[in-house]
């Protein structure tokens, strides 16, 4: 296995502007790093469990990939939307983004299992870079765990962005909304494209 190439292509995957991020940064920008550590950690559990998943049915979920990803798009591509339309709408004090209600643990895991970026991701690096190299279960869960961390690590520091730019962010925050709303927006387009 190319280590370069592999740690290359799974940083590159989590760390580009998606949903988890952008969700990531605008919870900590509008309700602290604290609230926003809720929605990474159940973007980190989600993570795993998918990366499970993947491990332990890559090669049944390979002969039914275009069924599952053509769903997987229609769904994750209008959650996307919904997203988008949460995010421009959005203002540092909603009553919802006091509570924490909409971004918190459950809806960090949950936006795992309706994006399909993540279950592509799954998919292609564990046939790509661990099956073929690796077999035993004991490789398969601790390459899951590294992939978790690292699908963990992304949208904490997104989120550390958004706290440390807090002040930048509120004063901007009409144009800031607009911005990442158009990026959710283009990753709902881009998946929808692609699948």
């Amino acid at each position: 296995m190319s280590l370069f190439s592999f740690l290359i292509y799974v940083f590159v995957m989590t760390f580009t502007p998606g949903p988890n991020n952008i969700m990531a940064m605008v919870t900590a920008n509008q309700q602290g790093f604290k609230r926003s550590f809720c929605f990474c950690s159940g973007v980190g559990l989600g993570f795993f469990v998918i990366m499970i998943a993947c491990s332990y049915f890559n090669l049944m979920l390979k002969t039914s990939v275009p069924k599952i990803e053509c769903i997987l798009t229609v769904v994750g591509s209008l959650y996307m939307l919904y997203l988008v339309v949460k995010v421009f709408i959005s203002h540092a004090d909603d009553e919802d983004n006091e509570k924490g209600k909409n971004k918190g643990f459950f809806s960090g895991m949950l936006l795992q299992f309706i994006n399909p970026k993540v279950f592509v991701f799954g998919l292609t690096v564990i046939a790509s870079f661990v099956i073929p190299f690796y077999h035993s279960n004991m490789s398969l869960i601790l390459f899951s765990l590294f992939l978790a961390g690292v699908g963990l690590l992304a949208p904490v520091c997104w989120s550390v962005f958004g706290c440390l730019f807090k002040r930048f962010l509120t004063k901007y925050q009409r144009g800031f909304n607009i911005a990442m709303a158009l990026l959710l927006l283009y990753s709902a387009a881009a998946l929808y494209m692609e699948g």
